[in-house]
Parts: C-alpha cells; sequence; structure tokens
C-alpha cells in the first residue's frame, strides 16, 4: 500500500495533485538537509564535492557566483552565492544526493521544497523532476521507489517558468530510517521525459540550477505533543569548561573551544568533542543570522608548514561537523599554523594552549 503524500505543482500554472490530504496547521522546524543552500564550502571549485557533504552522481556543476554570460533578470543563485547544477540529454542523466542529518522517523511527515530554474542555454524541459528518500542512497534506476519518492510533473508544458526561480515541494510521510535524500529525474527512459521547447536540429539538452533545498518536520495538530523526560536528567559535569557565549558578543570577537580532541598529529575528531560542539551547534540554530570564521591554531613544534596544514584541516574538520549536524549559517574555516600564539611555546602546558580551535564572529 502505498504511503499518503502530496505533491505540489509549480505555483500559478501548474495543477495541486494528492494521495491523501494533510493537515494545513503550519509549524516551524529546523533544516534536516545539511548545507541545503550550498553557501559552505571546502574551496572554490566547479566541483560539487567541495560543496560538503553533497555528492554527485555524473558531472553535477558547483556555482559561487553567477554566470558571466547570464543575460536573464535572475541571474546567479535564488539567495545567497552558491549554487548547483543539472545536465539531462536524451541518453544522459545527473542525480544530486546528501545525507540527512538524521535518519526519518517512522509515520511522522516531511515538508520538502527546493528552488529551480532552467538555464538560458537549454533548448529542451523536462516532464518531470523529484526527490527519493532510501536508507542506503540512490545507485540505479531500481532504487527509485515511488512510495518513496516526491516526483513534480506537467506532461503537456514540462517544469519551465521563463528562465525564472520557482519553487517545487510536497509532503512525505516517513517509512523510518531513511538517511539519504536524492535529487533528479527518476524517468526509466530520460529521452521520453525530454520535450523540446522549439524546432531544431542537433542534441537535446535541458540544464537545471538548484537552490535552497529544504527538508522540515511538518506537525499537525494531532502531532503536537509534550515531551515527557524519563529518567536522570544530568547536567553538564564540568559546565564552567564547555562552551559559554556572551548575549552581547560583538563583530570580531573569538571564543575558544576547550574540549576539542584529536590524536596526536592527526585532524579527525574524537567523539569526547562532541560535547562541546553539539553546543556550538545549538548556538548557531539560535542565531541563524551570524556569520562565523572556525579557526585553527599550533604550537611551533616541528615544520612551520606541517603547522599550517594540520591547523587548517583541525578547523575544516570542526567546519564540516557543524554542516552535517544541520548548522545552515554562512561559515568559513582558516588554518593560522604557529602564527598566533596565546602562551609561552617553551613549556609543555604553552604549547597545550597554543593547539586551539576557535570561532570567530564574521556577522551577527
Amino acid at each position: 500500500m502505498l504511503k499518503p503524500l502530496i505533491l505540489l505543482f509549480i505555483t500559478c500554472f501548474l495543477s495541486i495533485s494528492a494521495q491523501n490530504a494533510v493537515s494545513t496547521a503550519s509549524n516551524t522546524s529546523k533544516n534536516i538537509v545539511p548545507n541545503g543552500s550550498f553557501e559552505n564550502f571546502r574551496k572554490k571549485s566547479s566541483s560539487i564535492k567541495n560543496a560538503i557533504p553533497w555528492q554527485g552522481i555524473g558531472t553535477i556543476d558547483f556555482y559561487q557566483n553567477p554566470l558571466t554570460n547570464d543575460t536573464t533578470i535572475q541571474k546567479g543563485a535564488f539567495e545567497g552565492y552558491c549554487y548547483a547544477g543539472f545536465r539531462f540529454q536524451k541518453r544522459y542523466k545527473e542525480f544530486l544526493q546528501v545525507k540527512l542529518v538524521e535518519p526519518l522517523h517512522r509515520g511522522t511527515t516531511y515538508e520538502f521544497s527546493m528552488k529551480i530554474k532552467l538555464a538560458y542555454w537549454s533548448n529542451a524541459v523536462l516532464k518531470s523532476f523529484g526527490v527519493l528518500f532510501s536508507k542506503a542512497g540512490y545507485t540505479k534506476q531500481a532504487d527509485a521507489v515511488k512510495a518513496n519518492m516526491l516526483d513534480t510533473t506537467d506532461k503537456k508544458k514540462g517544469l519551465y517558468k521563463a528562465f525564472q526561480w520557482f519553487t517545487i515541494k510536497g509532503f512525505y510521510k516517513a517509512d523510518g530510517g531513511e538517511k539519504y535524500l536524492t535529487i533528479g529525474n527518476f524517468f526509466p527512459v530520460i529521452k521520453k521525459d525530454m520535450m523540446r521547447m522549439s524546432i531544431g536540429i542537433g542534441y537535446k539538452e535541458a540544464y537545471y540550477f538548484i537552490d535552497d533545498v529544504k527538508l522540515t518536520k511538518y506537525k499537525t495538530e494531532e502531532e503536537k505533543i509534550e515531551v515527557e523526560i524519563v529518567g536522570p536528567n544530568y547536567r553538564d559535569p564540568q559546565p564552567d569548561s564547555t562552551l559559554q557565549v556572551k548575549k552581547d558578543i560583538k563583530v570580531g570577537e573569538k571564543v575558544q573551544l576547550n574540549n576539542i580532541f584529536f590524536e596526536n598529529g592527526k585532524y579527525y575528531l574524537l567523539p569526547e568533542s562532541n560535547l562541546e560542539l553539539n553546543k556550538l551547534v545549538k548556538f548557531l540554530m539560535k542565531n541563524p543570522e551570524m556569520q562565523i570564521q572556525i579557526n585553527g591554531h599550533s604550537d611551533n613544534t616541528g615544520f612551520k608548514f606541517k603547522n599550517q596544514k594540520i591547523s587548517e584541516l583541525r578547523a575544516r574538520e570542526v567546519f564540516e561537523y557543524l554542516i552535517k549536524k544541520g548548522v545552515q549559517n554562512k561559515m568559513y574555516f582558516k588554518g593560522f599554523g604557529s602564527s598566533m600564539p596565546v602562551a609561552d611555546n617553551s613549556t609543555d602546558e604553552g604549547r597545550a594552549k597554543n593547539r586551539r580551535v576557535e570561532f570567530e564572529i564574521i556577522k551577527r
């Protein structure tokens, strides 16, 4: 039996189709698609792998700025600077996939939305475009189970709005345990799901930009229940040593993270770091407009270039942890090596203080 779901089609000119109605009660909730706006990235590159933790199936393009030859009214990203691009041809299609911040809960209804725009050079449009929720991710056509999809379809005109951004959205009731979200065209034969925009010769290509991908819990009135704490409710064992941020913190101020653990000479985070980092996650989610830079520092032991590299990698590791936990704030990371000590490097205690990770307020 297929699960209840609603497919909401393009605003103003596409119809609404639904298998079962869902309550219209609105509810704001956190986005469980990590880096849904693509604004956070490792480095400037056209590879989607740099927009962590997104992965492409095919050569998904990654843009950090508007294309210079794009003369359309809404050129560039829908919001911010970054966005992704899909290419579809009669024997070729691409998918964009990400592991969600948390697995979906059985029986919970989620609201999905994303912004898409047809590229100005396209000479064809797709008839359908959608999203798949799965436990193991998409690898082949057989993984595209209809009951686990939201598929937006317009068989007559195709998905197109004058080279402008428009919204695709819908509701999905989870089986439970879905960990991956995959975006693309799931029609078995792609050339049969494409429509040429004008009479002409040459290959057909439909190219779509995508931005602002969101998946949030959608609670009906019946689902709004109080949470009861069962069992002991422990406090942090050392509250003075964990993250504390002033309410009136200003741009340019830095906050040191005191309980971040790495293996000696390595940059991989150890599980003991989670307590401190999860506090930072909560802080940033409460301040979604705040922009920060993660700064990594080292002592002066060993080669200068190695200290520089490991400080940057450790800052990047914290940066990626925050994104994978669902932080949507604009963030940067930077390594300073041993150039900014806060203590005497001639003692073990001083060197330990210099090996640190902090975050700096870039914008409030």
